[in-house]
């Protein structure tokens, strides 16, 4: 099943989310509510569970590649972009507004699943 492949993309996902919540965690504890106490207290369950549902989301990626035959690393990048935005993003869109969440939370999430699913696509493509 090419598991090396899967935990790769997953890795690289997890990674790029680790550094663009880094990067946005002001603006991200702000629009959820969420204070750092809060993470802090959370200890590394998040973590654990993020990293597999990475490895969920790049092991079904890698079997929609396949049968879509994906060849290449644009087709690979535009993919996972592609799966991120049109159906990761309306789900996390749609969860929100019955949440009634800030637009700022959506867009800070919706960020990460598009460009998330779009590294997830190229390193998969990368073996």
């Amino acid at each position: 099943m090419e598991i090396l492949n899967v935990v790769a993309a997953a890795a690289a996902s997890w990674i790029f989310g680790a550094v663009w919540y880094g990067t946005m965690s002001k603006q991200w504890m702000a629009a959820s509510g969420v204070t750092e106490e809060q993470v802090k207290s959370g200890g590394g369950a998040a973590y654990i569970v993020s990293f597999i549902c990475a490895l969920v989301v790049a092991g079904m990626m890698r079997h929609i590649f396949q049968w879509s035959s994906f060849e290449g690393l644009m087709m690979g990048l535009v993919g996972g972009l592609g799966l991120g935005l049109f159906i990761a993003a309306p789900w996390i869109v749609t969860n929100y507004m019955f949440a009634q969440r800030s637009r700022n939370l959506i867009l800070i999430d919706v960020t990460y699943a598009a460009v998330g699913s779009a590294i997830m696509g190229f390193v998969l493509m990368l073996f």
